[in-house]
């Protein structure tokens, strides 16, 4: 994902100062200027050496560096830490290159991969322009906003609360690489911006004639072909399916939906009950409603929205499980009451050998 931080949000030096100089850089630049031309090479080859030689470190280690810390801080950190030998020639180097005029980028808060052996110019390298580490934050298809939300608040790199949950069926699922530290409000602003995009996008090359008119109703029809198929290459196969029957104004008669209605997208748990089928006071039930449920069931993935937007052309109507996790597909009733005969004769099987569905 793209990085967000720029050098100039996470710089966080502040400056020596010159009342501030360390005891070595006074006794360096002083004594050099006192020994003449051939000292100061002499010392300030040494500091040098020092500065690029190899570290004490020895293994691989992460360095967090909070937002605000100055330059003295964050030496007398990597000191402490054993990735440097001696603050004092680390911060010397520095003061003495800005002597003579030449500028250091910033260092910067945030997480570090140190390797193992690294020298102070590796190190300040790595602090000042380096990559920092990013950790994902994974979003499968098909869940609900709250199940998200739940991953969110679950993550120990975050931070702070989520002050404005979004709507069902408004993030886009995928995996974010996040700084430590970030807010979690804004890994889910961020997801919300994502599918913003992705709509943005695919709306412009949609089918000329499908069967509604908003993004909304896309998501919405999309969240559904995302609940009844994790079968990638089903998805425009479902899609078509449902767009026929919208265009036919046959109800959608999606089983996903009336969990929904039932739940609020969390597992059932069990199948479902025949006074739910018959009940028509669930306002998701999409074998009483006609069209599409009042909101969608949950975060269609990209493959799902396309899909609903650019169906492909079929005949299909009807289709049911087959048995292998896929489903069976049918341009007519009576062809998809025998898929559905053949599938409840798997259940029945399933049932004596114990296998269950």
């Amino acid at each position: 994902m793209n990085r967000q931080n720029t050098p100039a949000s996470r710089d966080v030096s502040k400056g020596l100062g010159p009342l501030r100089l360390i005891i070595i850089t006074i006794f360096l630049l002083g004594a050099l200027a006192l020994l003449g031309g051939a000292a100061i090479v002499g010392g300030y080859a040494w500091l040098g050496y020092q500065f690029t030689a190899e570290g004490p470190l020895e293994d691989d280690t992460v360095i967090l560096l909070e937002r605000g810390s100055s330059v003295r801080a964050i030496a007398s950190r990597l000191e402490a830490e054993g990735l440097i030998t001696d603050e004092r020639i680390f911060l010397a180097r520095l003061r003495i290159d800005e002597e003579l005029g030449r500028e250091r980028a910033p260092m910067r808060a945030g997480e570090f991969a140190i390797p193992a052996r690294a020298s102070m110019a590796e190190i300040y390298d790595i602090l000042a322009f380096g990559d920092f580490i990013q950790h994902p934050v994974r979003v499968p298809e098909g869940l609900t906003t709250a199940m998200i939300v739940r991953i969110v608040e679950a993550s120990e790199v975050l931070t702070g609360e989520i002050e404005r949950v979004p709507p069902e069926g408004s993030l886009l699922p995928d995996t974010y690489l996040v700084d430590r530290g970030t807010p979690r409000q804004a890994v889910l602003d961020r997801m919300e911006a994502a599918q913003d995009r992705l709509l943005d996008a695919l709306w412009e090359t949609r089918d000329p004639d499908l069967p509604f008119t908003t993004r909304e109703e896309a998501v919405n029809l999309a969240s559904i072909v995302e609940k009844e198929t994790g079968i990638a290459h089903e998805r425009p196969m479902v899609a078509g399916v449902f767009v026929n029957r919208l265009r036919r104004g046959i109800r959608l008669q999606s089983d996903p939906t009336i969990i929904y209605g039932i739940t609020g997208g969390e597992p059932l748990g069990r199948g479902i009950r025949r006074s739910e089928l018959d009940d028509t006071t669930n306002p998701y039930h999409t074998y009483h409603i006609d069209g599409l449920p009042p909101t969608p069931i949950a975060n269609p993935g990209r493959d799902a929205i396309a899909a609903v937007l650019n169906p492909p052309p079929t005949d299909y109507l009807f289709f049911v499980a087959d048995g292998t996790g896929g489903h069976a597909f049918a341009r007519t009733l009576a062809e998809h009451n025998r898929n559905v005969a053949r599938w409840r004769q798997i259940e029945r099987e399933r049932a004596r050998s114990g296998g269950g569905r």
